[in-house]
């Protein structure tokens, strides 16, 4: 069983950073490939940033050279991490975090994330 839990959203504006985490518990291996999703309103949820188990990143190409994910572990816990910079107004969504692939079973909450014009 896995449990992934975002936090760190916000309203932020445009040309703003922020950094959400993503605490992921249960029977998930330290090198876990990871992933961060978004959904805005009226779209498809979309892969935004992957970290491989080597620990290579692969972003999508809207948000290349502005996110960056990255991993930790500390207490028995994995943490994913993605830092937002240079914000724009269509980086608006909930944002997910899940393994790589994802697991349709694996999915928390999300976290908002709304960037002002």
């Amino acid at each position: 069983q896995v449990q992934l839990v975002e936090s760190g959203g916000g309203l932020v504006q445009a040309g703003g950073s922020l950094r959400l985490s993503c605490a992921a518990s249960g029977s998930i291996a330290i090198d876990n490939a990871m992933s961060w999703y978004r959904q805005a309103p009226g779209k498809q949820r979309e892969l935004v940033a992957r970290i491989l188990s080597s620990g290579s990143t692969n972003y999508a190409d809207s948000v290349k050279g502005r996110f960056t994910i990255s991993r930790d572990y500390a207490k028995n816990t994995v943490t994913v991490y993605l830092r937002m910079n240079s914000l724009k107004p269509e980086d608006t969504a909930v944002y997910y975090c899940n393994v790589y692939p994802r697991r349709a079973n694996y999915w928390g909450q999300g976290t908002q994330v709304t960037v002002s014009s």
